[in-house]
């Protein structure tokens, strides 16, 4: 993984960020901060992450392709564009089907529990 940050003050395309690169997943940082990251993936098609928990909630935007995602063992399919939260302390996994980019954006601020 990529531990560099995106250059700061300087536009970019997002989709752009990050390139796929075959039979493998790959992550970009674009900011990382103690208080939270927004992070760049790119899944080759037939990948997966297996499934872990976050103690933060986790929103996931699709930016290229389209991405499988179980959340608590139930399945959802998230096309170009959409997005969706992962909740706090939720079981999670990936599956790539087809290639996709996404987009992770974890703050870690503002929890009580």
């Amino acid at each position: 993984m990529d531990t560099s940050e995106v250059e700061k003050a300087k536009s970019h395309i997002v989709v752009e960020i990050i390139q796929y690169i075959p039979n493998a997943v790959l992550s970009k940082t674009i900011i990382k901060k103690t208080t939270g990251n927004i992070t760049a993936s790119s899944f080759d098609a037939g990948e997966e992450l297996s499934e872990k928990t976050s103690p933060f909630d986790n929103y996931i935007q699709i930016i290229d392709g389209c991405a499988e995602i179980f959340i608590n063992d139930k399945k959802h399919l998230l096309n170009l564009g959409q997005g969706i939260i992962i909740p706090a302390h939720a079981k999670h996994s990936f599956n790539a089907n087809v290639q996709f980019k996404m987009i992770s954006t974890i703050i870690k601020s503002g929890y009580e529990d």
